[in-house]
């Protein structure tokens, strides 16, 4: 039986197959390349790191304040739960199949047919060593999704509504919009960003949330939640 996410196995398997389609010489390189290979497809990156997180999708200027960025977090966070479980669902019918396909190679008289089989369950181990795989850095992620929520949950938010944290944050986004606006704007992209800016300070107005106008760009120290 295959060990879970265990791939020499897998390839060692499929050799005497590579050999009709590989050339002599690159056959030989490729099982030179074996354990390489190997190490290659156990560490290789699969979703977002920490840095890929914060970086390109918790930047400063889209999450200029710790509640949108914690409420970011619970979006990525629930897309990869999402996506977990779906996979485990193929998973678990990936391994359906694998059981009916061992049955029928035990009882499986045509020849033709005994060779799809074969080549069917393969096939299959393969799928769910990459499934296994897959699964183990969904689950990191979603790990590192939690980490990052817990550092940017510092009390001053409500984390139970994700609504009233969006007046304040929207103001620091637009406000970061208007910096990027240049003599050479589109009219129609101009009014968008300074219309979206009026709205929301006259949400904020009637609702006596306005302040004054701060720098929203980088992180220098942090005030309510905001990161200015």
């Amino acid at each position: 039986m295959i060990e879970k996410k265990d791939i020499k196995e897998l390839i060692q398997k499929e050799e005497t197959n590579l050999n009709n389609l590989l050339t002599k010489e690159d056959m030989f390189n490729f099982k030179s390349l074996v354990d390489e290979l190997r190490d290659t497809w156990t560490k290789k990156q699969i979703f977002r790191t920490e840095t890929e997180a914060r970086i390109s999708v918790l930047q400063d200027a889209k999450y200029p304040t710790y509640a949108s960025k914690y409420w970011q977090c619970i979006r990525e966070q629930n897309v990869f739960l999402e996506n977990l479980m779906s996979l485990s669902f193929d998973y678990r019918r990936n391994d359906a199949k694998i059981k009916w396909l061992e049955k029928k190679l035990e009882t499986e008289k045509d020849e033709y047919k005994l060779e799809c089989y074969k080549i069917d369950l393969d096939e299959k181990l393969y799928a769910k060593a990459n499934m296994e795989l897959t699964a183990k850095d969904r689950m990191r992620e979603i790990q590192m999704w939690s980490n990052l929520k817990k550092e940017f949950n510092d009390g001053t938010f409500n984390t139970k509504d994700v609504n009233l944290h969006q007046l304040e944050s929207y103001h620091q986004i637009m406000q970061n919009k208007v910096q990027t606006l240049t003599p050479g704007s589109s009219q129609a992209e101009v009014f968008n960003v300074l219309g979206q800016l009026k709205t929301i300070e006259r949400e904020m107005s009637d609702k006596k949330l306005l302040q004054p106008s701060q720098p929203t760009f980088g992180i220098q120290h942090k005030t309510n939640g905001s990161l200015k």
